[in-house]
Parts: C-alpha cells; structure tokens; sequence
C-alpha cells in the first residue's frame, strides 16, 4: 500500500490522494509531496554521510552549493556531524536509519512515510527515532508510520489504522481502540511460565475472554470488562493451584486491541499503521 501511495508501484485497483492530488493521474506532483524511508537503509555504503546527503539532495535539483549547506544542517539535526565523513561500513544500524531518515527531509516534504524505520533497533536508538519523530511532527509533518511494535504505536500515534491481512479493520484514536476492549486489563506473571495455557483456560471459563500470551516469560494480559472481575480470576488460578509471581491492573494494551479486532496476535502477515 505504501508502495502504491508513494508511486513506487502502479495502483492496481481502487484510487487514492495525497492532500486533494489523484496518485495515479499525477505521480510527478506526490513525488514533491512525500518522503519516503523504509526499513532498510537506502543510503550509497561507497560514500560517506555527507556524501550520500549531497547526492540525494542534487537528484532533487537542488544546486552543488544548496545541497552541502542542507547536508550540513541534517548532519548536525541527526547527531551525526563527528561521523559525516566517515564511511558508511563503519556505521552502527541506528546510525544508517538516522541517516537514512535524514535524507527523506532534505526537502522537508509534508507527509512523511516510514515504513517500520525502528525495526532492528537497539532499545537506545530506538528511543532516539521516537523524539526525532516526536519533533517531526512538532515542527508540523505529517507522519504515516507502519511498524509491527504496538507499543510504537501506542506511544507515537494520535491515529491508528489496524489492517489485517491486507484490510483495515479498525481506526480510531489509541485510547478509543482500548475501549472497545474493555476498561482495564489483567496483568499477570506466573511462578512456573509452563502453567501458562492452564491459566489462560482458567480465564476463558471464569471470563469468557481470549487472554494475550507471552509465554517465553510466562505472563498474560486478561482483558477485564469489569475491573472487578479481577478477583475472580486470582481466587480462580489459586483454586487450580497456580503460582502468581506478580499481578497488576491497568487499561488494555493494543497487543489486546489486535487480539480482539482479528482473533490472533500481530505476525508477519500483519501490521499497525499509525498516522501523526
């Protein structure tokens, strides 16, 4: 899809625009309104920081002298100005995605497209994009991101678009998304992880309700439509003689929202878009 808006690829059915302008009929004109970063790096690994900025910026028109003030500029936003001139091969992952995400603004287009930019990304760098996108959208681009992470989502998005297996099911705000969950949820960590499909059967029979399983750290997310019921489900795994090593209630996450919306967890197949 973001192929398609971005014309990378001809739209093969239904049409789109991007600020009033047709996608199909004027590819020229979204080429000026978009910037497009991906999830892989799309920077020259034969040139430097400061290189690969001056490049793209002169495909753009841009003249010798525009393109190395533009270049400087990004380099220093992005925290790279003690690497611009180093080659790429001796850039970590997080620093070839900043640069990659610098070389989408060199025209500081209005919309935005970034498709999962923090896939890969260790939790620092990670954190790093975030407030870059944060203040993207402060300084007023717009940002249609994708990413599988529903944390992401949940921390950066005012809209969120759930599409499963190619259809968008839902679309609302975070918060009015976790309502169609429930008011809060059930957080909690068994002592023996191996007990966690009994606990969920345990839920499923006292709630009616199709928990969210982390096995590999044996905790679950119960969905609770009353926070009430919460005491239920503790009397409930105590009686089948399971070990709570820690528990907790607080509002439903979008890991429950996803659950709810499609009936399984979000895999390869599937993805959170959220729009700033």
């Amino acid at each position: 899809m973001l192929r398609m808006l971005a014309t990378l690829l001809p739209i093969d059915g239904g049409r789109a625009e991007i600020f009033g302008v047709d996608v199909r009929r004027e590819p020229h004109r979204i080429r000026q309104l978009v910037g497009v970063t991906g999830q892989y790096a799309s920077v020259d690994e034969d040139l430097t920081a400061r290189e690969n900025l001056w490049l793209f910026a002169r495909l753009q028109g841009l003249t010798s002298a525009r393109a190395k003030s533009i270049a400087k500029d990004l380099l220093e936003r992005f925290g790279l100005q003690e690497a611009a001139d180093r080659p790429l091969s001796q850039f970590s992952g997080g620093m070839r995605r900043r640069l990659d995400l610098a070389s989408s603004l060199i025209t500081r287009p209005p919309l935005i497209f970034l498709d999962e930019p923090t896939t890969g990304l260790d939790p620092r760098t990670r954190g790093q994009m975030w407030d870059t996108i944060r203040e993207l959208v402060t300084e007023g681009s717009t940002i249609l991101l994708t990413t599988q992470y529903l944390d992401e989502a949940d921390q950066l998005a005012d809209r969120v678009a759930v599409i499963d297996r190619g259809r968008k099911v839902a679309e609302d705000t975070p918060d009015a998304l976790k309502s169609q969950v429930g008011d809060s949820a059930l957080q909690l960590g068994l002592v023996d992880g191996s007990d966690i499909a009994l606990a969920a059967a345990v839920v499923r029979r006292l709630l009616g309700e199709e928990p969210v399983l982390t096995p590999e750290s044996g905790r679950m997310n119960v969905p609770l439509p009353d926070p009430d019921r919460a005491a239920d489900v503790l009397i409930g795994l105590r009686e089948a003689g399971l070990g709570i090593s820690s528990v907790s209630v607080a509002k439903p996450t979008l890991d429950e929202v996803f659950l709810a919306l499609t009936g399984h967890g979000a895999d390869d197949e599937t993805a959170m878009e959220a729009a700033r």
